[in-house]
C-alpha cells in the first residue's frame, strides 16, 4: 500500500445539474464499416429480417445509448438524403467524396430510424449545409416530422412510414470551419446560412432543437472567433453550439496522455465563455448549451487509413483498436463531461461501431467489446441523476504539457429516485495505488453495493474477437464506516463505487 491519499466530501446540496441523458449519446456515420458490416449486414448469421445485426443491437443496448447522431460527419456535407429513401432497387450508387468510397445507399433515413428504435435511442439528424442548404433541410424535416397531407410527408407515407419520425434534435451541418469539409465556409458564410436554415426549419416544426457547428477542434486557427461569429448570427434560433475533440498518445507519454482531459475541461470552459459573451452582447435572456457531439481517442488507425484504395464499398477505415490506457482517458473524458452537466446537455462518443468505436465486428463474424466500452457503459448505466460537486483534495503531478494534474479524477452522481450514489474515479498514478476517503455523511443509511475496477498491468493490452483481456471486476475494496467511504484505487485504474440506501 502506498502512502498516497486523497479526500473528497460529497454533499447532496452541492449540485452541478441534472444529467441530460443525451450526454451519453453516440454517432453512426456512413464511413468505413460503421453502417455496412457494422449495424447492417444482411446475410450475417446474426442478421434480423431487415439486415440489422442482432449481436450489435444487444451490445448497443448494454451501453444504454439514448441518442445517435446520423448520417455524419464529413459524409453529410455531400449527401443527398433523397438517395437513401424509397425502394432499395431504385437507389443510386454515388461517389462518396468525404471518404472517397462508393455509397450504395442501401441504408438511409427510414432504415436508420427503424434501427434506432431497436436500440431504444433517439436520432440526432444532421442536414447537409456543404453542397446543399435551406431547401433540402426543410424538405428533409417535412419528410421526417410532418404528419401528412404535403408532398414530402406523403412521400414518407408512400415509403411505408405512416407515422412521422418526430426527430427532435438536428445538427446544422458538420465541421463547416474545416478546409477538408465539402462546401467549407467562413464563419460569416456559415453563420448566415445556419441562421436562415434554422428559421425555416423552426417554421416547419417549432418543437425541434438545433445545434450550430462550433470549431472542428480547439487547435483550429479560427477557434473562438468562429464560435463568436456563428453565435452572433444564430443566437436566437439555435439551442446548442457543438464541440469536437479527439486525443491520442503519439509520443507514448502516459502521464501527459492521461492529463488530456484537463485540456478538454478548458475547451468546454472556453466555449461557455464565448457563448455567454454573445448572450451579454445581445442582452439575451437565453442561454446556449453545448453539444460535445464528437469526442474520443483517435490515432491508432491513421497510418492504415492512408493506404486504403479509393472507390471501394465500406473499406475498413478509422478502425482504432483501443488499449487499456485509452480506456482510462475515456473514463476521465466522461468525468469531464459530467462535471459540466449544467451546460453540456448532449455529447456523442464518436463513433459507435467499427469506426473509432467501443464495439468492433468482423464482417460475417463475431462482435466484441473494445476496452473503452466499459467506462462508457458504466457512466451511461450508473451516471443518471444529479451530478454533485464534491470538494476534492488530491496529490498532483506535472507532465510535459500540464502542471498540477490531480492524481485523482473524480465526480459523483446522485439518483434520488433510486436512492443511489455513484462515485466515478480514475487514479492517474503510474506507480502507486491511492487511498480515497469520501465523506458521505449527508447520505445516511447508504451502503457500498459494488466497487467496480478496470485495471491491467499492460497499458497496451487490447481486446480481440478471441480474447477479452481488459475487463472490469467487482473485487474493489470500498467500505462505508459511519459515512466515511474508504477505498483503495489501484494504480492506473478506472473505478465505479456504487452506494445504495
Amino acid at each position: 500500500m502506498s502512502g498516497k491519499k486523497a479526500k473528497m466530501i460529497v454533499e447532496k446540496d452541492f449540485k452541478v445539474s441534472e444529467v441530460d441523458k443525451r450526454i451519453y449519446g453516440s454517432f453512426v456515420e456512413h464511413l468505413g464499416r460503421a453502417v455496412y458490416g457494422g449495424i447492417y449486414e444482411p446475410g450475417h448469421p446474426e442478421a434480423d429480417e431487415n439486415g440489422f445485426r442482432k449481436d450489435v443491437i444487444e451490445l448497443v443496448k448494454e451501453l444504454n445509448v439514448p441518442l445517435v447522431r446520423y448520417p455524419g460527419g464529413n459524409f453529410v456535407s455531400g449527401y443527398n438524403w433523397e438517395d437513401g429513401v424509397g425502394p432499395k432497387a431504385d437507389r443510386p450508387r454515388r461517389l462518396e467524396l468525404a471518404w472517397r468510397t462508393i455509397e450504395t445507399n442501401e441504408l438511409g433515413t427510414n432504415e436508420f430510424v427503424d434501427w434506432a428504435k431497436l436500440v431504444n435511442a433517439e436520432v440526432n439528424m444532421a442536414v447537409n449545409l456543404g453542397t446543399r442548404g435551406i431547401d433540402d433541410a426543410r424538405n428533409l424535416l417535412e419528410y421526417c416530422n410532418h404528419p401528412s397531407g404535403t408532398y414530402y410527408s406523403d412521400l414518407r407515407i408512400s415509403h411505408g412510414y405512416k407515422e412521422p419520425h418526430k426527430i427532435k434534435t438536428w445538427c446544422l451541418g458538420n465541421e463547416m470551419d474545416g478546409p477538408w469539409q465539402i462546401g467549407h465556409k467562413t464563419a460569416h458564410e456559415y453563420g448566415r446560412l445556419a441562421n436562415e436554415t434554422a428559421k425555416v426549419m423552426k417554421l416547419v416544426d417549432p418543437s425541434i432543437e438545433l445545434v450550430a457547428c462550433g470549431s472542428s477542434n480547439r487547435s483550429m486557427p479560427t477557434f473562438a472567433d468562429w464560435e463568436a461569429t456563428v453565435l452572433d448570427h444564430t443566437y436566437e434560433n439555435v439551442e446548442f453550439i457543438s464541440l469536437h475533440q479527439y486525443y491520442g498518445n503519439r509520443a507514448n507519454d502516459v502521464a501527459n496522455y492521461l492529463a488530456l482531459s484537463l485540456e478538454m475541461d478548458d475547451f468546454i470552459k472556453s466555449v461557455i465563455s464565448i457563448a455567454d459573451y454573445i448572450k451579454a452582447k445581445k442582452h439575451s435572456k437565453k442561454t446556449i448549451n453545448l453539444s460535445f457531439d464528437e469526442w474520443n481517442v483517435w490515432y491508432h488507425s491513421n497510418d492504415a487509413d492512408r493506404k486504403i484504395d479509393p472507390w471501394t464499398i465500406a473499406p475498413p477505415q478509422l478502425e482504432d483498436i483501443y488499449n487499456f490506457e485509452d480506456a482510462l482517458l475515456v473514463g476521465s473524458m466522461l468525468i469531464t463531461l459530467l462535471k459540466h452537466a449544467d451546460r453540456v446537455k448532449i455529447a456523442c462518443m464518436a463513433q459507435l461501431v467499427n469506426v473509432i468505436a467501443p464495439i468492433m465486428t468482423e464482417t460475417g463474424g463475431p462482435a466484441w467489446k473494445q476496452t473503452i466500452f466499459y467506462p462508457y457503459m458504466h457512466a451511461s448505466v450508473y451516471g443518471r441523476g444529479v451530478v454533485l460537486n464534491p470538494i476534492v483534495s488530491s496529490p498532483k503531478y506535472d507532465s510535459k504539457d500540464f502542471t498540477d494534474v490531480p492524481v485523482l479524477d473524480t465526480t459523483a452522481v446522485y439518483n434520488e429516485e433510486k436512492e443511489e450514489l455513484t462515485i466515478f474515479a480514475v487514479n492517474r498514478d503510474l506507480e502507486d495505488s491511492l487511498l480515497l476517503e469520501s465523506d458521505i455523511r449527508n447520505f445516511e443509511g447508504y451502503k457500498v453495493v459494488e466497487h467496480i475496477v478496470l485495471e491491467n498491468n499492460e497499458l497496451k493490452q487490447v481486446n480481440t474477437a478471441k480474447e477479452q483481456a481488459v475487463v472490469p471486476h467487482s473485487r474493489g475494496d470500498a467500505t462505508n464506516d459511519n459515512g466515511i467511504v474508504t477505498a483503495s484505487l489501484p494504480k492506473l485504474s478506472w473505478n465505479v463505487i456504487r452506494l445504495k440506501k
